[in-house]
């Protein structure tokens, strides 16, 4: 009777809801970040005290044993996962040792010369937050352990692994969404699709909107035969939308495909269209199979325009179009964006799963294995 005529009431339960859910995973953080700062100091301990050199190979091997045995219900001290501990410890210790010991050595020899170091030194500290010394940043305690193991295992150097540490927290990937993204080389690849931003957009804007394309963009969740056609390939994609929407990056919502804009007498359909949601800006994407073309960017300068005149609103940012074709020559494509007044970018994809054109008239049918079955059925 309270919770049907009190609507503060009502109120109430759905805030406290919300509450309760805030701190449960304020409380699972918590939790991981003091389990990830424990795995640090075993680690750092490990290293400093060499106790590999004084027990020899099997110290891992009885350092598991006998704290499997203090500890029984935890499954985190295998000996594998305790070899870890000590690699997580020195992969990025190790740098910032090395960095350190750089700068002392030109600090003796050459002021000018320490000085530029130094500078670069603390510039790129600040980029990747973190400090020298025991002030680790409090970012590398708040992703799970074995995303942690995926990153140092995998990634060639610090800069690369806090790339995929902040990606991790911003887009709260799951461990298979990291390893696509670090298979797909996401840190390479990141903003370097060709584009005209710099004359398109505002100095404040331009290299936001950039760093949200990518080139190439790896489209391996696909199954499709070679020789496909433009068609197929958007067809593909909207199949699998929303592992394109992950490869496309946080923040892009799918509007439509095949849109109509309707411009003078004629119809006109855009492949792809989304909206950024972070960005404030709609996103026309169009798709080519093949290599791109200079009038390729030309229609697409046109798409946009018709977009920004029938879509966009007074809140909405400037829409950017983006193609998406299967090879470039990067050359043909700077010149193709030079004189374009729209904000226009060219990427590339790659299908690591094609399928043989006569693959799929191989298989069997539906029919085929129906009367395979009947016909097994009946012998028995």
């Amino acid at each position: 009777m309270l919770r049907e005529n009190n609507e503060q009431y009502f109120r109430w339960i759905s805030d406290l809801k919300q509450r309760i859910q805030q701190s449960q995973i304020k409380a699972a953080i918590q939790v991981n970040s003091a389990l990830i700062e424990m795995y640090w100091d075993l680690g750092k301990e490990i290293s400093e005290r060499s106790f590999e050199n004084t027990y020899g190979s099997g110290f891992f091997k009885q350092l598991s044993k006998d704290l499997r045995n203090e500890f029984p219900e935890s499954k985190g001290f295998s000996e594998s996962n305790i070899k870890f501990f000590k690699r997580f410890y020195l992969f990025y210790n190790q740098e910032i040792i090395n960095r350190q010991q750089l700068i002392n050595d030109f600090k003796s020899d050459d002021t000018s010369t320490f000085q530029q170091v130094a500078g670069e030194f603390k510039n790129e500290e600040n980029q990747n937050r973190y400090q020298l010394g025991n002030d680790f940043p409090k970012k590398l305690f708040l992703i799970p352990w074995r995303h942690h193991v995926e990153i140092f295992t995998k990634c060639k150097n610090v800069t690369e692994a806090l790339f995929y540490i902040n990606k991790t927290i911003e887009n709260g990937w799951s461990r298979a969404v990291l390893l696509n993204m670090i298979s797909g080389n996401l840190y390479q690849s990141q903003g370097k699709a060709i584009t005209n931003f710099s004359k398109t957009l505002p100095d404040y804007d331009s290299e936001l909107v950039k760093q949200t394309l990518k080139d190439p963009y790896i489209f391996d969740f696909l199954n499709i035969s070679e020789n496909f056609k433009e068609r197929e390939l958007e067809n593909a994609l909207i199949d699998h939308i929303q592992k394109f929407l992950i490869e496309l990056g946080n923040g892009f919502v799918f509007v439509g495909k095949q849109v109509e804009m309707k411009v003078g007498n004629q119809s006109f359909f855009l492949d792809l269209l989304f909206y950024h949601i972070k960005l404030k800006r709609y996103v026309v994407i169009e798709l080519k199979s093949g290599e791109f073309e200079p009038e390729h960017a030309g229609k697409l300068n046109f798409y946009v325009t018709s977009v920004d005149k029938q879509l966009r609103d007074e809140n909405d940012n400037a829409t950017v179009g983006l193609i998406i074709c299967k090879t470039k020559d990067h050359i043909i494509a700077e010149y193709s964006l030079t004189d374009l007044h729209k904000p226009l970018g060219i990427s590339s994809y790659e299908l690591r799963k094609i399928l043989p054109d006569n693959f799929k008239s191989s298989l069997p049918s539906i029919e085929e294995i129906e009367n395979e079955l009947n016909k097994n059925s009946n012998t028995k």
